[in-house]
């Protein structure tokens, strides 16, 4: 890099400048058509100082990661390929710290791990910071686990074992202690102008009268009293986290400059918390807006000027009429995000698992617009956060959705009749009476309570509901992510005793990972950890070697003859599967007409490798079982 003292400019190398010449003209378009919406007559001041923000950065681009970027140009489908296998953790309970990761590079080369999230790095508040996501210093990683340079080696190793790293990176708040917060309470208005800050009550009570309350049972309200900046800051979910204004197109550039020295440090995706609610209308819910899906598309056009290789997903709690709109409608289509998680996908699990009965999840998934073929599901179980029951579509089966999110939560919590579940209330809302839930996989799936109640066949009706639902979210299609411990069954943890946990029972499914349970599942095939891992272990196997699981080719959800059962296609040049779970701790016969319909006589049952004649008139299903049937040639 060589800069003109004169003018500022920043001169790259000419191999350099030409790669960043042709892909400034061709990003330019749609870079500038977000721009425009959003920022009006301030677009062509912004468009030049993402110029240089872009220049700076591509100039500090080591070697390895311009090769990197080249490569992912030459291989644009890396995400959607069916040997992508995600895995998620909090970095001090995996690990220590960042460094502490690579001692645990064999666990996740064994499971075929190609993406590894790490939960919040960067330096949060001290004290309560919602699990890291009140962040105080975009350019610091948290301290007790380790520093910038870390990262960077970090990623160096990861990219040696064909690993990406995906942090989240929090767009619509930072914390109250960040420093852009504490200028504005000095009274610099050019700070000020980062933040929503309302003079008066009567506008907070304007605005409230369309805007939801996130966590109704302890942050009443979407704005905090800020005696320093003597007005009301809108803060959405805590009052320590003070709303950012995206309309300033500062806020813009800071952002996209967090991202490409990030990007620099070798962090391959990010992962765009609370995404949804970016952007403030008044009359509006301030969730989902069009500019919100404008600025995403400008801010990742940018960045694939200067580091192709890296990827954004979406991560928002939206219903699925949201859902695929991250990933680009219209103008936007493909120019957004190339993943987007799956949360309607993990609700409509868990509800089949405890009504037994598939018809719900066949009538909102089949709903789901398709995406765009370039982009992908990140599908899961289990994630970081509690279990919200968005079943808006229960009316079309005959449900009441307000009663049945109440059940659903009753059964996870395990208040409910027959309920197999050791889950957790999360924030009941005292004006609708809705809740949600916390709780590990194994534990919402019944093996603490098996284990409670020493009882060998729950024990096993347990392991087969974690391993069909492993199994399930490995078979949509997609980037598989799997939670930190699932893989070996950990149960809910303790989390009341730490005071910066206690009043937030969502960590009860934080806790550390046991890694005397991998041992145990690597040594002792017939434990209880050693089961669920060899299950899960069989399907990510099974997976790999599939092509009919690559995320251009959607799931469809096919119409199941038997309500216990869930019947998914994955639909492949390559050859077609029809993929079968039993939902129920009940043997189902299951009509091998509907599958004949849809796949030639002979198949191979791909998690097994047998062969299966589908002329018979019916075909056993037992308790939780999973099948893959593969009309493709196996040569």
């Amino acid at each position: 890099m060589v800069t003109d003292d004169t003018t500022g400019r920043v001169s790259l190398d000419p191999s350099t400048q030409q790669s960043f010449d042709l892909r400034w003209e061709h990003y330019l378009p749609d870079l500038w058509i977000g721009l425009s919406k959003v920022y009006g007559d301030r677009a062509d001041e912004t468009l030049q100082r993402i110029c240089a923000i872009l220049l700076r950065r591509c100039a500090e681009r080591p070697d390895d990661l311009k090769r990197l970027d080249e490569a992912r140009l030459l291989e644009p489908d890396w995400l959607q390929q069916e040997t992508m296998i995600g895995y998620t953790i909090y970095t001090d309970h995996f690990s220590g710290t960042l460094n502490g990761i690579t001692d645990h590079l064999d666990h996740l080369s064994e499971m075929g791990v190609r993406y590894l999230h790490l939960m919040p790095i960067l330096q949060p508040r001290q004290g309560i910071n919602d699990g890291g996501y009140a962040v105080a210093d975009h350019h610091s990683i948290r301290a007790d686990l380790g520093t910038m340079d870390d990262l960077a080696n970090l990623t160096a190793v990861l990219r040696a074992h064909g690993i990406s790293l995906a942090i989240d990176l929090t767009v619509n708040h930072v914390a109250a202690e960040h420093e852009w917060a504490q200028l504005a309470r000095e009274g610099q208005q050019k700070y000020r102008d980062y933040f929503h800050i309302l003079s008066t009550h009567d506008e907070v009570n304007a605005w409230e009268k369309n805007l939801p309350e996130t966590f109704p049972e302890f942050s009443r309200g979407n704005f905090t009293w800020d005696d320093d900046c003597q007005g009301w800051v809108w803060t959405t979910f805590n009052d320590f986290q003070w709303d950012l204004n995206w309309a300033n197109p500062d806020v813009f550039c800071e952002f996209l400059d967090v991202m490409c020295v990030l990007a620099n440090r070798g962090v391959e995706v990010f992962r765009l918390d609370a995404i949804a609610f970016i952007w403030k209308t008044f009359g509006t819910t301030c969730q989902n807006l069009p500019q919100v899906h404008d600025i995403t598309q400008s801010l990742r056009q940018a960045m694939r000027v200067v580091a192709p290789s890296v990827a954004f997903a979406a991560a928002t709690l939206s219903g699925p009429d949201d859902l695929v709109a991250y990933f680009g409608r219209g103008r936007h289509w493909g120019k957004t995000c190339e993943v987007s998680y799956h949360n309607t996908l993990m609700v409509q699990l868990w509800n089949a698992l405890a009504t037994r009965d598939v018809s719900l999840m066949e009538t909102t998934l089949s709903r789901i617009p398709d995406k765009p073929s370039t982009a992908t599901w990140a599908s899961y179980i289990r994630c970081h956060d509690d279990i919200e029951w968005t079943i808006d579509d229960a009316r079309e089966i005959g449900l009441d959705p307000v009663s049945h999110r109440r059940f659903l939560s009753d059964f996870y919590s395990g208040h409910a009749p027959g309920s197999f579940a050791r889950g957790l209330i999360f924030h009941n809302n005292p004006v609708t009476g809705e809740s949600r839930i916390s709780g590990s996989l194994a534990s919402l799936a019944g093996l603490e309570l098996a284990l409670e109640a020493d009882d060998p066949a729950e024990v096993d009706a347990a392991i087969a509901r974690i391993v069909m639902l492993q199994t399930a979210v490995l078979g949509y299609g997609g980037v598989p992510l799997i939670w930190m411990g699932d893989e070996v069954g950990i149960l809910n943890g303790e989390w009341q005793h730490d005071p910066d946990h206690a009043d937030d029972n969502r960590w009860v499914h934080r806790p550390l990972m046991d890694w005397s349970m991998v041992e145990q599942a690597h040594a002792e095939p017939h434990s209880i950890p050693g089961r669920i891992w060899s299950g899960v272990r069989r399907a990510i196997n099974a997976r790999r070697r599939s092509p009919e699981f690559h995320a251009s080719v959607e799931t469809v959800i096919l119409p199941s003859p038997n309500q216990k059962v869930m019947m998914w296609g994955r639909p492949h040049p390559q050859g077609r599967m029809i993929e079968l779970y039993n939902v129920s701790e009940h043997e189902v016969w299951f009509p091998m007409e509907a599958l004949r319909s849809e796949l030639a006589d002979v198949v191979t049952e791909v998690l097994s490798g047998f062969e299966y004649d589908l002329t018979p008139m019916n075909l056993r299903l037992g308790p939780y079982q999973c099948l893959w049937l593969s009309d493709r040639s196996q040569d």
